[in-house]
């Protein structure tokens, strides 16, 4: 494994062991030139999968581009990042296990939102308004229509707002005359 410090190829692993949910093997290295040290996951593949988008190119299936974007919707949301980790495991595992090489980007999306909408409202509505492309607020009453009126009290203030978070007061940090 190429060292991402200085480039070298001499690392050496001091560590294995399984993810939590043995999907992976975590592996801490170490390089000798530099004494840089990095982790490495190593995960199974059942396939090469190739993403048909919208427009009819073809691109390299990127899970992690997978993991950003699920991110990017779960992002201070109240959700552990070992269930994020083993959401994105399992849509992985059901793309490359359903015996096609090519997935449509459609398809993923769609799968995406299925998930999310199981685990957290509020990041299903994020990844659905990037996703569908909103443009204008009926989309999201449209959405939230389809979730029905428990989300909808959650996700909306009773002028059909959407909530704001509360804002936290921050401590300032205690100034010292030393």
């Amino acid at each position: 494994m190429r060292c991402p410090y200085c480039g070298s190829l001499e690392t050496q692993v001091k560590d294995s062991r399984p993810t939590e949910d043995s999907a992976a093997i975590r592996r801490r290295r170490i390089c000798p030139d530099c004494g840089g040290r990095f982790t490495t996951f190593e995960r199974v593949q059942l396939r090469e999968l190739t993403v048909l988008k919208r427009s009819g190119r073809r691109v390299p299936f990127d899970r992690d581009k997978l993991a950003r974007s699920i991110e990017v919707a779960l992002r201070k949301r109240p959700v552990d990042p070992e269930r994020i980790e083993r959401l994105v495991s399992g849509l992985v595992r059901r793309l490359e296990s359903q015996g096609e090489s090519e997935i449509s980007s459609e398809m993923i999306g769609e799968r995406v939102m299925e998930s999310l909408k199981q685990l957290d409202d509020v990041a299903y509505v994020r990844f659905a308004s990037v996703y569908r492309n909103f443009r204008e607020a009926k989309d999201f009453e449209t959405l939230l229509g389809e979730l029905g009126p428990k989300a909808a009290e959650e996700l909306l203030d009773e002028d059909g707002e959407p909530r704001r978070p509360p804002v936290r007061a921050t401590a300032k940090p205690a100034v010292s005359d030393e």
